[in-house]
C-alpha cells in the first residue's frame, strides 16, 4: 500500500494544478466555498467566480450580513443556483453557531444547511487535515479501475466503495489529505471518463482494469444530461433576467425569454418555490431580499 501511496503523491506533487483553494494560505472558508461551487461545475468556470466571492465576502459573517439575493446575483451562470442560497444559509449558521468560523468537525459541518457527507468530508480533510476518506466522481472512477478492475463505478455510491476508500487511506492525517486530493486530481487529469491517458498514469503498472485488457463497461446504462429545452434551461433564462435587472422585473420581460407559456410559468413558479425569485406587487419579480 505504501508504494501505491508514494507513486500517487509523487505524481501529484509534480502534476497538480495551481488552484487558489489548494494553496497553503487558503482559508477554511475559501475551501468550503470552492467545494460548494465545484459540485457539477468545471474548475475553469468556478475559479473566477470563487475569486470574486472571496474578495467580496472573505469570511462567513461577511456573506451572512448580505442578502441571499446578492448571493444569487454573484453566483452568475455557474448553474444549479440553489447552491448560492445554501452557501448563504450555511454562512448565516456559521455566524450564529460557530462565531463566524467554519467548524472543523465532520458532524458539525454535516449539520449546516445544504452540506452533505461529501462536502463535510472534503472540508475537514482539505481544510483541517483530519483523516477521513473523500469520495467524489473522480476518486470513484480511479478506485474502480485501479482496484476493482472495471471501467466505471456504479451509478450511485455504494457501501463497498466507501469501505474501499477508507481501506486505501494512509494512516497519517496529512498524507491522507494529500492522498484524497491526489487521487481526485489523477481522475480529473489522467484517469478521465472518456479518454483515459494510461501512458501518463503513475500507477498504470498496477491498474487492475488495464491489466485485464481494459474491458468495456457492462453495467447499467450511463445516461448523459440533456440541456436544450429542459426546465433547467428555462429556469436559467428566467433567473438571468431577474439577476441582471437593476430593479423588479415585470412579467412581459420574463414572457419574452421562452415560447412555451405553460413550461415558462411552471419554471417561474419553481424558482419562487425554491426561494430564488421573490414575487412582488403588480406582477413583478426580484431576487430575494
Amino acid at each position: 500500500m505504501s508504494t501505491l501511496h508514494d507513486a500517487v503523491l509523487r505524481w501529484y506533487a509534480d502534476a497538480r494544478r495551481d488552484l487558489p483553494w489548494r494553496r497553503a494560505d487558503a482559508s477554511p472558508w475559501g475551501i468550503f466555498v470552492s467545494e460548494i461551487m465545484l459540485q457539477q461545475t468545471p474548475v475553469a468556470r468556478v475559479e473566477p467566480v470563487w475569486r470574486e466571492w472571496l474578495a467580496r465576502w472573505p469570511a462567513p459573517s461577511d456573506l451572512a450580513a448580505d442578502s441571499p439575493g446578492e448571493a444569487v446575483r454573484a453566483w452568475g451562470r455557474l448553474g444549479y443556483p440553489r447552491r448560492a442560497l445554501r452557501l448563504h444559509a450555511a454562512a448565516v449558521a456559521m455566524t450564529e453557531r460557530h462565531d463566524g468560523d467554519v467548524p472543523g468537525d465532520y458532524d458539525l459541518l454535516l449539520a449546516l444547511p445544504g452540506v452533505g457527507s461529501y462536502t463535510a468530508a472534503a472540508v475537514v480533510s482539505f481544510a483541517f487535515d483530519i483523516r477521513v476518506p473523500v469520495v467524489d466522481t473522480n476518486i470513484r472512477r480511479v478506485h474502480a479501475r485501479l482496484i476493482t478492475g472495471v471501467e466505471h463505478a456504479a451509478p450511485s455510491l455504494t457501501a463497498a466503495e466507501r469501505d474501499l476508500a477508507a481501506e486505501l487511506l494512509p494512516h497519517d492525517p496529512g498524507s491522507a489529505a494529500l492522498w484524497n486530493v491526489g487521487v481526485m486530481e489523477l481522475g480529473a487529469l489522467v484517469c478521465t471518463a472518456r479518454s483515459p491517458r494510461c501512458h501518463s498514469c503513475p500507477v498504470a503498472d498496477r491498474c487492475a482494469w488495464r491489466l485485464a485488457g481494459s474491458p468495456a463497461y457492462d453495467g447499467p446504462p450511463r445516461r448523459g444530461q440533456r440541456w436544450a429545452g429542459t426546465d433547467r434551461q428555462v429556469r436559467g433564462r428566467l433567473l438571468r433576467v431577474v439577476r441582471e435587472a437593476d430593479g423588479p422585473v415585470r412579467r412581459p420581460a420574463l414572457d419574452a425569454v421562452w415560447h412555451d407559456a405553460a413550461q415558462r410559468d411552471r419554471c417561474l413558479s419553481s424558482l419562487v418555490e425554491d426561494g430564488l425569485v421573490e414575487p412582488l406587487a403588480d406582477d413583478t419579480f426580484a431576487l430575494p431580499g
